[in-house]
């Protein structure tokens, strides 16, 4: 079972399918290395595919303390895999956690990218929310010590932006829930406390955003209440950006809508390798007078 290592000893357990130009998947709260099996699938047939499981994730390992796990571990976590696989530079597709990670890759690390795509990104950046976000964060992690992967899983599992996804496709549901219920029950509380709980609103990197030139796509549901507005700040300040929205779609969007998440993502990147994907015309932005 392959291994990188983190800057701290940590290992991180990957896979990797296909040839040519690197992607690497980034994955959610919910998820795995197992998330991306539907663009592994797809996408190793052009390009270099790379999925891995964030530290506190089997078979990752799981540090004991939650002061491993800051969202600057997680974003170097994301540098790390790439380093062990002599990776110089890599299109990066993170959802959720790992689009919050994939952005603080983008502003960290912009040398290694050759795109930045970022789905349901943002939970807990909206306005007037976050201290809400970070005391469920907290309370979840309680939960976990308490009842462990499964019994969270019937609650938070169940949260509603995972509701689309059980309603349109219940087998591709049960076969989320299922593998997030095997989550080290640690590991989950302790990203909670380190990472969820502590990372800083979107909003606070508004400066660093805005100096993005990396082609970047962002992509959520329109049912994923909680990234909506984050996914509108992020077009509106990342003039590389292009914002797509899929109908009648929650949090997972990338294996609730496999087939639209693989042709929107394609069609991006087609654009990204032939050179055409550039900053938005300032002609196109409405003068605001307001």
């Amino acid at each position: 079972m392959p291994f990188a290592t983190a800057r701290d000893n940590v290992r991180l357990h990957y896979e990797e399918a296909g040839s040519g130009t690197p992607l690497v998947f980034v994955h959610e709260f919910a998820g795995d290395w197992r998330a991306w099996e539907p663009q592994m699938r797809y996408f190793a047939r052009r390009y270099r595919c790379v999925t891995f499981s964030f530290r506190g994730y089997h078979p990752s390992d799981i540090p004991p303390d939650p002061s491993s796990y800051s969202y600057e571990h997680f974003r170097d976590d994301v540098i790390a895999v790439m380093d062990h696989l002599r990776i110089d530079k890599a299109h990066i597709c993170g959802l959720s956690q790992g689009g919050y990670a994939t952005l603080n890759v983008g502003i960290k690390y912009p040398q290694r990218c050759l795109s930045l795509t970022m789905a349901g990104t943002g939970s807990g950046s909206e306005r007037g929310v976050l201290d809400e976000f970070r005391t469920s964060a907290r309370a979840t992690a309680a939960e976990y010590d308490k009842v462990g992967s499964d019994g969270v899983a019937k609650t938070y599992g169940m949260g509603p932006s995972r509701i689309p996804f059980e309603v349109k496709d219940p087998r591709g549901y049960r076969e989320f829930y299922d593998q997030f219920a095997s989550h080290s029950a640690k590991g989950a509380a302790n990203t909670l406390r380190g990472y969820q709980a502590g990372r800083p609103p979107i909003t606070e990197f508004e400066e660093q955003i805005k100096k993005i030139t990396i082609p970047s796509l962002i992509i959520c549901g329109d049912e994923d209440d909680a990234c909506i507005e984050p996914s509108v700040y992020l077009k509106k300040h990342i003039t590389t950006s292009g914002l797509a929205i899929f109908p009648k779609s929650g949090h997972t969007v990338n294996i609730e809508e496999p087939a639209l998440f693989n042709q929107t993502l394609g069609d991006f990147l087609a654009q990204v390798d032939a050179g055409r994907w550039g900053k938005r015309d300032p002609r196109s932005v409405r003068a605001d007078k307001r």
